[in-house]
């Protein structure tokens, strides 16, 4: 026990001894803890000041973060939440005269400069009156370029004979798909003439992809087809044919078509011009019309005609109730916006359609206004195009 207490009577007479060090240890790392405190304290000012800086020389302006203002914010963002609940509302109300008077804060768009381009096109001009043909009057046509899409061989060389001495260029295909790796890599030709059925890729199929590029918005296609129906030769239009030759093959009708389609000059290129905006895409519109710029003119006076006032039908139908009326409506523009190349209009026509088809009464409010601005911008660009 007496060891004991000598033991620790000298573990504190060691302690005094370097009571001193010990003490001055713990001030040293003390101030090494504030030292490090300090700097990155600095450190993190001298980064915030760079950043303000940097942005500001990007034209940000100074940041401010205010607990006011952010708290404004959140207030508004609810606000608006509760504003987007639906009901069909009067006319004054969905369409006024300034934007936002339903609660829907739209982001401003700049307003897209309308580009004209000219591109190649079809053009097709009266066939006059003349005597019965013979192989000779094709000479009409020397330097003419034709891709034969045909799988029958008979019926190739049909075609290939009677266009022998008329210094008409012909390129035979065996079936569609041949064709359009034909027009991948070559699409300097006048017409193609097309076999409505063929195997692998048909005729139907091959001229829809044909009319889908703008490429070829210069080449006419022509069904070749014992289909005589009203409804097939309908079906051959639809799909982009825009005349169609009976078999057998008549010498007439097909010297009608390659005059009605050519140039009267060999060396004449056909251009149209046409309007491309955020609302009207006149280039695919074009296109899908078989670049005939007479029948896209048409088409476009005729969407004037039967829907610049759709806005308002839609309202007073939704206002009565009159669901399925207004699906109706709805699909045919859903069609004929696509036609013409209303992209726009087209997307939400078909978003609006899907939710009254669905009850979804939350969107239909904000829809219909945002359909009716887009129609009115697509009009105007429309009549600009005319």
């Amino acid at each position: 026990m007496v060891k004991i207490i000598q033991k620790r009577v000298l573990m504190l007479s060691d302690f005094q001894v370097y009571q001193n060090e010990i003490l001055a240890g713990v001030a040293i790392f003390i101030l090494l803890i504030v030292y490090l405190i300090i700097k990155k304290t600095v450190g993190n000012k001298n980064d915030d000041q760079k950043f303000l800086k940097e942005h500001a020389k990007k034209g940000l302006g100074t940041l401010e973060f205010d607990h006011k203002n952010l708290e404004t914010q959140q207030n508004s963002q609810e606000e608006d939440s509760e504003q987007q609940e639906l009901e069909i509302v009067e006319h004054e109300d969905l369409f006024g005269s300034e934007e936002g008077d339903f609660g829907v804060i739209e982001t401003p768009v700049v307003e897209e400069k309308k580009k004209k381009e000219k591109i190649r096109a079809i053009t097709k001009r009266e066939v006059p009156p003349h005597d019965k043909i013979s192989k000779g009057d094709f000479k009409e046509f020397t330097g003419k370029r034709i891709l034969l899409a045909e799988d029958n061989i008979i019926n190739q060389k049909v075609i290939m004979g009677l266009l022998a001495e008329s210094g008409i260029e012909i390129v035979v295909a065996d079936d569609g798909q041949i064709a359009l790796d034909i027009l991948e890599k070559d699409d300097n030709f006048m017409m193609v003439l097309m076999d409505a059925h063929m195997p692998r890729v048909d005729g139907f199929e091959a001229t829809r992809a044909i009319r889908a590029n703008p490429k070829l918005n210069h080449i006419v296609v022509v069904a070749l087809s014992g289909d005589t129906a009203a409804d097939d030769i309908k079906k051959m239009n639809a799909a982009g044919m825009a005349e169609h030759l009976e078999k057998p093959l008549k010498m007439d009708a097909l010297y009608d078509v390659l005059y009605a389609y050519s140039s009267d000059d060999d060396n004449e290129e056909e251009y149209v011009e046409v309007v491309i905006t955020k609302s009207l895409d006149g280039e695919k519109g074009l296109a899908i019309c078989g670049g005939d710029a007479e029948f896209y003119s048409d088409i476009l006076n005729e969407f004037i005609i039967s829907y610049e006032g759709s806005a308002d039908k839609l309202l007073k139908m939704l206002q009565k109730n009159e669901i399925s009326d207004a699906d109706k409506l709805l699909l045919d523009i859903i069609g004929v916006s696509a036609n013409i190349g209303a992209e726009s209009l087209h997307k939400t026509a078909l978003t609006l359609k899907e939710s009254l088809s669905n009850n979804d009464k939350s969107n239909i409010s904000s829809l219909l206004q945002k359909y009716n601005k887009q129609l009115s911008e697509l009009i105007t660009d429309i009549k600009e195009y005319l």
